[in-house]
């Protein structure tokens, strides 16, 4: 039986939810509702923001694409318009998104937070508590998914000196646009896809950028001869085992690139699909940048010692002025921050199984998003996930009446 404190039942609405409660309405959780819907399950979306994707919407910069081909990146049942570009725009993607959520008819809760989910054993329901600009409500449910990804929150490292700093600090997902860098010295602080994208952005419009580059990376040509290079590999993937494909990657890219190691990027000893399968690491998809670092107008710089009063010190000794700094350091995920749960997750977020195992827990409990691999593995987990709880719905709930306690007289229903 579900407990309450005397403040619980007087402060929190509570509400029944005749199915699960997806957390996120990103891409990952659009595709779980869209597949509970066309099976005739109920549900409800909760999302923290205002908007559906609120990562592609709010923070991302202007010039950002997509970097696999739109076959990769679709959701299940929903290919992307035929008139769109190989690789649709940030635009373009949220359009096809919000034409993704009215196909299916989807609406979030927006604007409502989660503030935490627990897993009651004793009823075996979980109990999910947000916060919004209206109060706050618990929702009691038999399924929860989680869907709010690897990318739910920025990361931004702690530097000595970065408070005396005095310039323009920001995180890349604030960055839009290198407009008003312009003759700007600006530093960017990662050398991932976001890194360079944004030193190349400040180059093209007459900024000065000098990229940190403090580990190991690959970069690899978007294309070879004219077709996809994630394209390729997958497709050498159904023949051939993953070492032999990495090996062949590096020679192509070898042979397209040439050695990008004289330009101060080393390449890990583990092969970029391995490393991306290990560690979660995404391999750097060449759009240009490299041609700015060849010619110096991006400048590449080794790992940060302290900032100063308009400067950055190096680890070398070397001393740089800078105007203002872009931390293009990558996302985490909050799931350790609401989910109260020590089983299924880790401590940094991601389910303690690997793709493809990680994507339902006990207790009614699923993950969504968190595959590192992109677009198409979240496809892939939301149909399991859709399936999987389809199946229970029709069995065992669609013939009977859902129970509820008995003192649920504050609780309304979904």
């Amino acid at each position: 039986m579900l407990t309450f404190s005397d403040s619980d039942m007087f402060s929190r609405r509570c509400v029944w939810v005749n199915g699960p409660v997806i957390v996120g309405a990103g891409p990952s959780g659009l595709a779980v509702a869209a597949g509970l819907k066309d099976r005739g399950v109920p549900f409800v979306i909760l999302e923290k923001s205002d908007c559906i994707a609120s990562l592609w919407q709010k923070r991302t910069y202007d010039r950002l694409k997509l970097h696999l081909p739109k076959q990769f990146c679709q959701l299940p049942d929903f290919p992307f318009p035929a008139g769109y570009p190989e690789y649709p725009s940030k635009r373009q993607f949220v359009e096809y998104l919000e034409s993704y959520a009215a196909a299916f008819d989807i609406r979030p809760r927006f604007n409502e937070r989660v503030d935490s989910a627990k897993f009651d054993p004793v009823c075996r329901l979980w109990r999910v508590r947000t916060v919004s600009a209206a109060g706050e409500i618990e929702y009691i449910c038999q399924w929860l998914v989680v869907a709010t990804g690897e990318n739910a929150e920025k990361v931004m490292p702690e530097i000595a000196g970065l408070s005396e700093f005095g310039g323009e600090v920001i995180h890349a997902c604030d960055y839009k646009s290198g407009e008003s860098y312009k003759g700007k010295k600006v530093l960017v602080v990662g050398c991932g896809n976001s890194g360079m994208e944004v030193s190349l952005d400040l180059c093209n419009h007459d900024a000065k950028p000098a990229m940190v580059v403090r580990s190991s990376v690959h970069v690899l040509p978007r294309e070879v001869l004219g077709k996809s290079t994630f394209e390729l590999a997958m497709l050498m993937l159904k023949w051939l085992p993953l070492w032999l494909v990495d090996k062949i990657l590096l020679f192509l890219a070898w042979m397209i690139l040439g050695n990008i190691e004289k330009y101060g990027l080393k390449r890990p000893p583990t092969g970029p699909l391995e490393l991306k399968n290990t560690q979660g690491k995404t391999p750097v998809l060449d759009i240009g940048s490299l041609d700015k670092i060849r010619s110096k107008e991006i400048q590449v710089v080794p790992g940060i010692k302290r900032f100063s009063p308009g400067a950055v010190e190096l680890v070398t000794g070397e001393h740089l002025e800078i105007d203002a700094v872009v931390f293009a350091t990558g996302y985490c995920s909050n799931v350790p921050y609401w989910l109260q749960d020590t089983e299924f997750f880790c401590k940094n977020g991601f389910p303690k199984s690997s793709f493809p195992n990680g994507w339902k827990g006990n207790g009614g409990l699923y993950a969504v998003g968190f595959t590192r691999r992109g677009l198409s593995g979240a496809s892939s987990d939301a149909i399991k996930i859709s399936q999987d709880i389809a199946k229970v719905w029709k069995d065992d709930l669609k013939q009977k009446k859902q129970k509820v306690p008995t003192h649920r007289r504050c609780i309304s229903t979904f």
